[in-house]
């Protein structure tokens, strides 16, 4: 059985994916403090969710995604890079982070999954 982990998540994230979360906490900015389920998946979903805009600097992805600890950001984002749900590339000073089509297909199947109705 996984165990329940309490994190910030984005607004629109907690918005859109509202099954990962088991309780809401208080509102910080832009972001839910919640207890969530899932919490790997929800990571990951974190960072394609923030990307399907637009593409982002290292910085900006970081601090949009809400995932607070660096180390376990940096595992997720290599985590999407090396299955390629993201994409990196050098831009002057700069690495820019992109969603690819197969990270857009990722997030499509969870949000088509949230927007089902029986």
């Amino acid at each position: 059985m996984m165990r329940a982990r309490l994190t910030y998540v984005p607004l629109e994230v907690a918005d859109q994916f509202e099954d990962f979360i088991i309780h809401r906490d208080e509102q910080v900015l832009d972001a839910v403090k919640a207890r969530t389920k899932d919490y790997s998946t929800l990571s990951l979903l974190k960072l394609l969710y923030q990307l399907k805009g637009n593409p982002m600097t290292f910085s900006d992805l970081y601090s949009k995604s809400k995932i607070r600890m660096k180390k376990s950001f940096l595992n997720y984002l290599h985590l999407c890079v090396d299955y390629e749900f993201i994409s990196k590339e050098a831009v002057g000073a700069n690495v820019i982070y992109t969603i690819t089509d197969k990270g857009r297909t990722m997030l499509q199947l969870f949000i088509q999954k949230n927007n089902y109705v029986a």
